[in-house]
């Protein structure tokens, strides 16, 4: 539920524009024992722009097997980050439940990986 003491300050237009958010598909989904809280190491194909790592906190609500084939949202232009002895490439985006769980944000339908949101 909205509440009106969660809004951010405002950004323009432009700086909405310099985020970049692809589909991509995730091909592969492995097990990440070295995270502090429970996730997997995902490789996500985003067409155009080849094949990314990722690692994404969604082991309540998806098992590895679930994952692969499925599309998800992902920002690509944050630059790398180091996760523990694993360099993320981009953000898989998602929303947390009510139970603090991330559902994985994703197209309603499935287009060509590598689309931008728009």
């Amino acid at each position: 539920m909205y509440a009106p003491e969660e809004t951010m300050e405002t950004i323009t237009w432009h700086q909405f524009e310099q985020t970049d958010i692809r589909v991509g598909t995730i091909v592969e989904a492995n097990d990440f024992p070295e995270a502090r809280r429970p996730a997997y190491k995902l490789l996500v194909d985003l067409g155009p722009l080849g094949l990314k790592k990722t690692s994404a906190q969604v082991t309540k609500l998806y098992s590895k097997e679930e994952l692969v084939g499925r599309q998800v949202l992902c920002v690509t232009n944050l630059g790398k980050k180091q996760i523990g002895n694993f360099m993320s490439e981009i953000l898989v985006t998602g929303f947390e439940d009510e139970n603090k769980n991330i559902v994985l944000a994703q197209p309603a339908a499935k287009v060509p990986n590598g689309s931008k949101l728009i």
